[in-house]
């Protein structure tokens, strides 16, 4: 089937962005829909809802002037109607072109992470790799497969053959997947077996160098934010002579870990899932570590900080990496005030002369939108300056275009 796109969603997919959102619609085989009296924007959306394409279909794009502009497949339930994939006209969209792109992924990380060093990373992600809606996260001998939308799922048993031949010949022995049910974020879903030896709940995998216990079988994402590794790492280079350490929406205690490691002397983790410090605590002791000389809090992070400065509590390392506060572009304008709050309190128990390391992975947001948040009037004092300023790993790649792909900004205050 051919779309006809408007001018602006013509624009976008011409300078490489992934995405055509429904009101970039204008009409299915070839014909841009007339007005009939109504809107552009409810016009748009009444031609979206015409093309009847199931999710997963071939589609090619067209627009005023240019017959053909790309293809891409259909999502009949998200608001992202077409994923781009091909820019030019051959080959064709099918599984062959589409193995040779995952190819290409697994192919570009094989130098990345030679040794038993890091034995957990992303393998392809997705619209940055030219595979819209297709993430792979490496656990050492298990790959997690997640959609993102129900559109790839048509055709995860036809590419499951390459998938095994090429994972297998890099070590990889079971293939599971985390998929929406009928369209939508993979988020929470069970992971489901694909391939190999039967998935185990748990797997202890290496990031640069520390252990770090994984939980598949429950874990949020593929398991683990593999994108906070580089990030991790820094933190554990700044806890050197740290007296109390701070990770608050602690999780599996990534940075808890990097922070004992490196040398803070107690380390407070704050989740509000208790199951999470249960992993962190076994992280703890696969790197020799004894859980019982830090602290595991139970709690919401924004009652524990003003429980904090109301006990006189004092932290000189702070790690702040809440989950997205800005699902949507129209959340914005919360999500930020939500920052603020959350700054201005983790700013009252910081000790002076401590550093803060404050993360947001809300593509929403930008850098310099997040760096509102942490301004002097914001954290109440005058006396931090930014240190450093990070974003993903390279494993994570994005596309000049595609800027909701850089979406973890990392903050280091001193």
């Amino acid at each position: 089937m051919r779309v006809h796109l408007t001018a602006t969603a013509a624009a976008a997919v011409r300078r490489g962005h992934p995405w055509v959102y429904r009101d970039g619609v204008a009409g299915a085989a070839g014909r841009a829909a007339s007005a009939l009296g109504r809107g552009a924007r409810a016009h748009r959306a009444v031609a979206a809802a015409a093309v009847s394409a199931a999710s997963g279909e071939v589609i090619e794009l067209a627009a005023e002037g240019a017959p053909f502009l790309g293809r891409g497949l259909w999502d009949a339930d998200s608001p992202i109607a077409v994923r781009v994939f091909q820019r030019t006209q051959a080959p064709a969209l099918d599984e062959r072109a589409m193995a040779e792109r995952l190819e290409r992924a697994f192919a570009l990380r094989d130098g990345w992470f030679a040794g038993r060093d890091t034995t957990a990373y992303r393998m392809c992600n997705g619209e940055g790799d030219r595979v819209p809606s297709l993430v792979i996260d490496r656990y050492d001998r298990v790959a997690v497969v997640r959609l993102d939308g129900g559109l790839l799922a048509p055709w995860i048993e036809r590419l499951l053959p390459h998938l095994a031949r090429a994972l297998g010949a890099r070590g990889v022995r079971s293939i599971g997947l985390r998929a929406p049910a009928g369209g939508g974020d993979a988020e929470g879903k069970k992971l489901a077996h694909l391939h190999g030896p039967p998935l185990p709940e748990r797997v202890v995998v290496r990031e640069l160098g520390v252990a770090m216990e994984v939980d598949l079988a429950r874990g949020q994402k593929t398991g683990a934010f593999l994108d906070q590794r580089d990030n991790r790492a820094r933190v554990r280079a700044l806890a050197a002579g740290r007296r109390r350490a701070l990770n608050l929406f602690s999780y599996a205690g990534g940075f808890s870990v990097a922070a004992a490691l490196g040398g803070a002397g107690r380390v407070t983790s704050v989740d509000s899932a208790s199951a999470a410090h249960a992993t962190a605590q076994r992280t703890f002791r696969e790197n020799g570590v004894d859980p019982a000389a830090h602290e595991f809090v139970t709690a919401d992070a924004f009652d524990f900080l003003e429980k904090a400065r109301a006990r006189g509590d004092r932290y000189d390392l702070i790690v702040s990496d809440p989950p997205s506060f800005a699902p949507s572009e129209r959340a914005k304008p919360r999500a930020l005030g939500a920052y603020r709050r959350l700054h201005t309190a983790v700013a009252r128990v910081l000790e002076p002369g401590g550093v803060l390391c404050a993360a947001s992975c809300s593509s929403h947001i930008s850098m310099e939108d997040f760096l509102g948040t942490l301004d002097d009037a914001t954290l109440e004092r005058d006396d931090l300056r930014v240190r450093a300023l990070h974003g993903q790993p390279e494993d994570h790649p994005t596309l000049p275009a595609w800027w909701e792909g850089r979406y973890l900004k990392f903050v280091v205050l001193e």
